[in-house]
Order: C-alpha cells, then structure tokens, then sequence
C-alpha cells in the first residue's frame, strides 16, 4: 500500500507517471509538482521512478487566483 495525496492506493511499484495519470494529470502539464517522502521529484525522472510499498506520494499543481 502506498499513499497518494494522503489516500491509500494498492500501486506499490507504479512510476509516478504512472500515478499522476490515474489522477488525471498530463505529466506535460506546467506548475505540477511531485513529492515523494517529503522529496521533490524531479520531472524527469516521473516516468523511471517506481513508488515502493509504505511511500507517500504528493502530487500539487499551482493554481491562479487572488
């Protein structure tokens, strides 16, 4: 089990591509940003990095407003 954005998932061993796609965000997409145990994830390595049993994935996107 893994956690995503707080909630458990059974994915342990999907790519965080693999993650964000689930969630309906394009890993092209502009102001996402991923954190794995508390580690920005570079978006380069989105679609090689595997989530491992027990970790906690945040995935954000920066939104407009005022």
């Amino acid at each position: 089990m893994i956690f995503v954005n707080g909630e458990p998932r059974e994915r342990a061993g999907a790519t965080v591509a693999e993650l964000l796609a689930e969630l309906g965000v394009d890993a092209g997409a502009r102001g996402v940003a991923v954190a794995v145990d508390g580690e920005v994830i570079p978006r380069a390595e989105w679609g090689e990095l595997t989530v491992n049993e027990g970790q906690r994935v945040e995935a954000l996107s920066a939104m407009q407003g005022g």
